[in-house]
């Protein structure tokens, strides 16, 4: 009887509907359980890394340009970027040289595994405030999937506001940054050798830079402002 009487009384009774997470609360829970297992393979390729940076006697980075796009750039294009961020930039922490590095997430990365190896990184330069400069392919979804970019007056969009309205530049409607001689690029494919302008290569590509929600923040995010300001001097919206 009292069964009968339960079934009656939550017979209309429905489960609350799932709560719908954005891809970027996806990703933050992920990284919340997960963040370690990154955190220590990281550790391991950064020994192996720091071992390889020693040897080349290469500088700390004073710039972290993040390049997101869905083939990878010609490794003479990448070297030329950094050289030409780095001109116009100064000694940020103090070691004497200026240095400017350029990390490369690409969605078309050979294998499935790849790929996703390239987003979990990508996530985490995101969550842990490393690149400032974004160089990207698709700016639109970009910010849809990560709400990470600031506009270019300097504020921050609201949570949900995705309209790239003065988020980003486009590299070519920029003088300095046209205006910078980026060689040209080479490799082999399929037996040829491909060559071409690295300036032509990234002119299509949109500029953007890292928004701080929180009191975490890029290093030396303040010389990096004063680098933006130069590289954007003049630019067309």
């Amino acid at each position: 009887m009292a069964s009968e009487y339960l079934k009656k009384k939550y017979q209309d009774v429905k489960p609350d509907a799932p709560l719908e997470l954005t891809k970027t609360e996806k990703w933050k829970n992920w990284w919340h359980y997960y963040k370690w297992h990154v955190g220590i393979a990281l550790v391991l390729l950064a020994i192996t890394g720091s071992i390889m940076w020693n040897t080349l006697s290469q500088a700390e980075p004073d710039y972290k340009i993040a390049y997101v796009g869905s083939s990878r750039l010609p490794e003479d294009t990448a070297a030329a970027l950094e050289a030409a961020f780095a001109s116009l930039g100064e000694d940020l922490n103090g070691d004497g040289k200026i240095a400017a590095v350029l990390t490369q997430y690409v969605s078309d990365s050979g294998t499935p595994d790849m790929s996703a190896a390239a987003q979990v990184s990508l996530m985490g330069d995101i969550l842990e405030c490393e690149s400032y400069f974004f160089l990207l392919e698709d700016p639109e979804q970009f910010q849809r999937d990560y709400h990470s970019l600031r506009r270019l007056d300097g504020s921050l969009p609201e949570k949900g506001e995705d309209s790239l309205e003065g988020i980003c530049l486009v590299w070519g409607n920029c003088p300095v940054l046209a205006g910078f001689e980026l060689g040209e690029y080479a490799y082999e494919w399929m037996g040829s050798t491909v060559t071409g302008s690295s300036q032509e290569l990234v002119s299509a590509l949109h500029l953007a830079r890292r928004g701080f929600w929180t009191e975490k923040t890029s290093a030396y995010s303040e010389g990096c402002d004063a680098l933006w300001s130069k590289l954007t001097e003049g630019a067309v919206s």
